[in-house]
């Protein structure tokens, strides 16, 4: 296997396929949780620390945002190599709130999560603010979260619906009912913000499953939130305490881990510290279901709501190769459990014996990249039987053999075709951008040097 360059985790691109793939690692933190942990806590009253480990581009560019409002206050390694961040608050125990009083242009880098939770939470201070993303965020639809906004009051422009957003916050806004087409922990996150400063009760009803982060941390930092099914209630106008918290290793991450070790004939890694959320553990019931070994140990918490000492269960995995995978078809409300997942989920399907199916996907369409031409075309490319439909794929596996593999900058491309060569699913593949991985996974290409033998 051939994936970095002179010097630790400096990537060619350049990956072939491994004879055996064995050890134990620590992940990057989830960056669901740590934009929320980040976010929050600057809306909260007094300081807090949030420890990540190796965080990638996305969680950073959260960070820069908040230090340019004046939220972050330090930002140092630890003794074992781990980011702590220290956040001081805008709030009051009794109203959320970030700092400063607007007129700020505030970059969100590539991340998507950060531009539509930042959103929310400058709905409610007063004061305008600019954010701005790069190309790929510059593409993503962001009517979805400003539409909500405006019918409560805050005042939100959109280029063409998408980045710049311009926001001019008010306080209070409205509460009322919102029904949102798309079933997006993104937008549920956003509204749950904007809610903080309300008066009285909003409700967020969506259309299917989606991740519950959001609903989770306000509870544990001690907002009146409750989530009942499908169904969101927040209480405003609300505010808490900052509270300290180590974020836990990103599950989506791990997802390379457990499909390599699946797939491959010689495997067997372990993976420790990783955030066990239910809504986001659909990666590992799939693989199961297509026949992979995986053991899973609970460390600490519950994956209930409210539990004293984190917001998230958080537990570690361990997965062993050798076993022949079975084709899946994967749609429905299934689908939001493993929205991440997907492109590695391809080329899992690519392994397996027999017509797996993916439908009911067309949100992948409008992520980083159109993931759904992208799955395809590079399974195409590395030799597997693919169709395109257009809410996601139908692949058998075929004959692998050597591409190139385009990833149009998104690291979730790089890294499923990455783990495709590295597994024999694919033949030796050159990675168009390995570097673009560094947005949820600085370390992956070291990672994968150091699992392969």
């Amino acid at each position: 296997m051939e994936g970095t360059g002179p010097g630790p985790g400096r990537p060619t691109g350049v990956v072939a396929a491994a004879a055996r793939l064995a050890g134990r690692l620590r992940l990057p933190a989830d960056k669901s949780v740590a934009h929320r942990a980040l976010l929050f806590n600057a809306m909260g009253a007094g300081t807090a620390t949030v420890r990540l480990d190796r965080p990638g581009g996305d969680v950073l560019s959260m960070a820069g945002v908040l230090q340019a409002l004046g939220a972050v206050t330090d930002l140092v390694a630890d003794d074992v190599g781990a980011t702590v961040i220290t956040v001081r608050g805008g709030g009051t125990p009794a109203a959320a709130r970030l700092p400063g009083d607007g007129g700020e242009t505030l970059d969100c880098g590539n991340a998507g999560t950060a531009m539509r939770l930042l959103a929310g939470a400058l709905a409610g201070r007063p004061g305008a603010a600019t954010l701005v993303g790069d190309a790929s965020l510059s593409s993503r639809p962001m009517e979805r979260i400003a539409a909500p906004l405006r019918a409560i009051g805050a005042a939100i422009e959109t280029t063409d619906g998408h980045a710049p957003l311009r926001i001019t916050g008010r306080r209070p806004l409205l509460a009322m009912a919102h029904r949102p087409a798309v079933a997006s922990a993104q937008v549920i996150g956003c509204l749950s913000l904007a809610a903080l400063a309300a008066g009285g009760a909003t409700t967020i009803e969506v259309p299917g499953p989606t991740r519950d982060h959001t609903e989770r941390m306000l509870s544990w930092l001690g907002a009146p939130v409750h989530r009942d099914g499908m169904v969101t209630t927040i209480e405003g106008p609300a505010g808490f305490a900052a509270r300290s918290l180590t974020v836990p290793g990103d599950i989506s991450s791990a997802a390379a881990w457990l499909v390599a070790g699946a797939l491959h004939p010689d495997a067997e890694i372990h993976l420790e510290g990783i955030g066990l959320n239910p809504s986001r553990v659909g990666i590992i019931d799939v693989l199961r279901e297509m026949g992979a070994d995986i053991e899973v140990a609970l460390e600490r918490g519950d994956g209930s709501e409210g539990q004293p000492d984190h917001p998230e269960p958080v537990g570690s995995i361990t997965v062993r190769g050798g076993r022949p995978l079975r084709a899946i078809a994967i749609s429905g409300d299934r689908v939001a459990d493993v929205i991440d997942e997907l492109p590695l989920i391809g080329v899992a399907m690519a392994a397996a014996e027999g017509r797996s199916e993916l439908r009911d996907a067309g949100e992948l369409r409008v992520k980083e990249s159109d993931r759904v031409a992208l799955v395809v075309a590079n399974l195409a490319a590395v030799g597997a039987l693919v169709e395109e439909r257009p809410d996601g794929w139908i692949v058998r596996r075929g004959r692998p053999r050597e591409a190139a593999v385009h990833t149009d900058g998104d690291h979730r491309i790089a890294m499923a075709f990455a783990i495709a060569a590295t597994c024999g699913v694919a033949g030796t593949v050159r990675i168009d951008d390995p570097a673009c991985a560094a947005v949820s996974y600085p370390s992956f290409w070291t990672d994968l040097e150091t699992l392969s033998r």
